[in-house]
């Protein structure tokens, strides 16, 4: 029976509805999130603001302005995961994690723990996600939303109990490298005594928090962009502590020989001009050295036994086959 003109419309109209109802749908979802994403702003703008003073004034965590740019290049790479993902929004889920932000943002408030605030931030992004996408879409992101916390500073206790030590292993690691090659060199606190006359000082700026932080952002960026075992990626991120460490030692080393060979100022622009562009790229090619070791240390799983047997059985009938194919 073929179906009438009256059929055909009905059908044309209900897909059209449905069609209507769909991106209705869509322009109400885009709507919200406009919302939400406004009432953010302008709820975190004083924090927002304090936080991009410190990337802008404190160059030790310089590098977390690259946090948010970097977190839309892996929403891009993501892009095609996501479109596969529904959307089913978490309401429990968003609220319990928009009352943790609050409760922290309070905590910040009453108590003027800054960073208690900046860490609210990311919680609130993580709730917005749980609101409006649901779990699949926020299982998806869960390490996105992690790296956006390397974009807060370090708390001040951290940055005290991280800054001294740092300092004193610069120092002694670079005097250890010094009086290899330099006879006479001497310590005295963190202050290195190339001869009688020329002092190095390393101070709090060249303790290395600097290089350490951009460096865990680069490592990540990397773990995240490698096709590897989650354990080669963890590798990456926590190894680049101690290569920030030994680059930092390298710089002082290098600034020392460069006050004894060639003039003071010299070694002082090499310290903060040249320097710096120099170890970005070293502490690259040490991650992926890193990446190529262990690629070469672990060795693929061999087939199970049976699809051996069954390989070989498949590799002799093989020939039988086609002879009996010739005889006939």
């Amino acid at each position: 029976m073929k179906p009438t003109k009256h059929h055909i419309n009905h059908r044309h109209k209900v897909a059209t509805s449905a069609a209507s109802r769909k991106r209705g749908g869509l322009v109400a979802l885009a709507a919200a999130v406009l919302a939400l994403l406004a009432l953010t702003v302008w709820t975190y703008w004083p924090t927002m603001m304090s936080l991009f003073k410190d990337w802008q004034g404190d160059e030790d965590y310089s590098a977390g302005q690259l946090v948010p740019l970097v977190a839309l290049v892996f929403l891009w790479v993501e892009r095609k995961k996501l479109k596969q993902c529904s959307l089913r929004p978490c309401w429990w889920g968003g609220i319990v994690l928009l009352l943790l932000a609050a409760a922290g943002r309070l905590y910040g408030l009453l108590f003027m723990f800054e960073s208690a605030e900046r860490y609210s931030l990311v919680l609130v992004v993580a709730a917005l996600v749980l609101l409006v996408a649901g779990w699949r879409v926020f299982r998806q992101l869960r390490w996105i939303l992690l790296f956006l916390f390397l974009m807060v500073p370090f708390p001040g206790k951290v940055h005290n109990m991280i800054s001294g030590p740092l300092q004193r292993l610069a120092t002694n690691g670079s005097v250890f490298l010094l009086e290899v090659f330099v006879p006479g060199v001497s310590q005295r606190g963190n202050v290195v005594m190339l001869n009688a006359e020329t002092p190095m000082a390393v101070a709090e700026a060249c303790s290395g928090l600097r290089m350490l932080t951009a460096f865990i952002v680069v490592a990540a960026f990397i773990a995240y962009m490698v096709k590897r075992p989650r354990w080669h990626k963890a590798t990456v991120v926590l190894s680049s502590i101690p290569i920030a460490v030994i680059c930092n030692i390298i710089r002082i080393f290098l600034t020392g020989i460069l006050m004894l060979v060639v003039s003071v100022e010299f070694g002082h622009k090499f310290f903060h001009d040249f320097a710096g562009l120099v170890m970005m790229p070293a502490a690259v090619l040490l991650i992926f050295s890193e990446l190529s070791l262990m690629a070469k240390l672990v060795v693929p799983d061999s087939p199970p036994p049976q699809q051996q047997v069954q390989t070989v059985v498949r590799a002799r009938s093989a020939p039988r086959a086609r002879s009996s194919v010739f005889l006939k």
